[in-house]
């Protein structure tokens, strides 16, 4: 991958089973509708399936160990949702606690990714037969495009072929701007259900949210935390206090008040029950304005911006 195509940490100033079922994408008022919300609500996806709101971010999960021991608690907390990647170089320990859970299989809900350098047709499906022996499981729920370069438009053939397959329920992408979402529109008549993407109040990528709502396309959060970076922000830090709710909490409840799913990542046991605690209780209005304020087109992450 080029380097200059994926900016970590920038800033740029803009101008401007059997879970509570919940609404697609809260296509109204989604902050009234997210006080419906619980840990186990789910999304229907544009196809059909059906997606938990809350997820467990499994990136740099530590050992066998450290990774066993954080989906021990989040499974003990109620989390049923847990993403991968094969650039996480985890799939092997995803697979182990998935199998090992004790928890019936249509309960769980999986997702991993193709990375860039495997893009195109026979090289995205001998990388899917690669994640897919890793896991170890009889489906994958959701199967996303990691990265928007290379050709894409291949991988995406093998991914709906992947589908009609049956080994995946569900195909989608990650960090894909609304300009390769509508390449994608126009090339393609089978839309993704999904694209993950980085978003926090420092990231509040609107534009971006409204379009993927207007095409059904459900809009996943990734480092909802900000890696951490920002948790000392005075007015997050003020909102959390106000709340009585630590500054993790208010993130991950913002983003659900957006009608986002939201993908936490902690291997901290603790942690990772705290952040479960994020419903039966909402932000008001005028604190859910007070973040979205907070804007400033700042990443933690890679920056997709710059692939045509």
């Amino acid at each position: 991958m080029e380097r200059h195509s994926m900016t970590i940490g920038t800033s740029r100033r803009a101008s401007t089973s059997r879970g509570t079922e919940t609404p697609q994408l809260f296509h109204q008022a989604p902050a009234r509708q997210s006080m419906n919300l619980e840990l186990d609500s789910k999304i229907t996806l544009n196809d059909g399936h059906r997606l938990p709101v809350l997820g467990l971010g499994t990136f740099r999960s530590g050992d066998e160990s450290a990774s066993d021991l954080a989906f021990s608690a989040a499974m003990e907390a109620g989390y049923r949702h847990f993403d991968s990647a094969a650039f996480y170089d985890n799939e092997v320990d995803v697979g182990r606690n998935i199998r090992n859970s004790g928890i019936a299989r249509e309960e769980l809900f999986v997702t991993t990714k193709l990375w860039h350098t495997d893009h195109g047709a026979e090289r995205s499906r001998r990388a899917f037969e690669t994640s897919f022996a890793r896991l170890g499981l009889d489906y994958i729920d959701l199967y996303l495009i990691h990265w928007p370069d290379g050709d894409r438009a291949g991988s995406w053939r093998t991914l709906m072929a992947l589908k009609d397959e049956g080994v995946v329920r569900s195909i989608g992408v990650s960090n894909y701007t609304i300009d390769h979402l509508e390449q994608m529109l126009d090339e393609f008549d089978l839309r993704p259900a999904v694209n993950q993407v980085e978003f926090h109040p420092f990231l509040f990528q609107k534009e971006l949210l409204d379009f993927c709502k207007r095409k059904e396309i459900v809009l996943e959060a990734y480092s909802p935390l900000t890696k951490g970076t920002r948790l000392d922000h005075t007015e997050l830090k003020s909102v959390a206090a106000a709340a009585d709710k630590t500054v993790a909490q208010v993130l991950i409840r913002w983003a659900l008040q957006h009608g986002m799913v939201v993908l936490p990542k902690s291997s901290n046991p603790e942690r990772i029950l705290q952040n479960s605690r994020v419903f039966g209780w909402e932000l008001a209005p005028d604190q859910m304005r007070e973040l979205d304020g907070l804007h400033e087109d700042w990443r933690c992450t890679w920056d997709p911006t710059d692939i045509s």
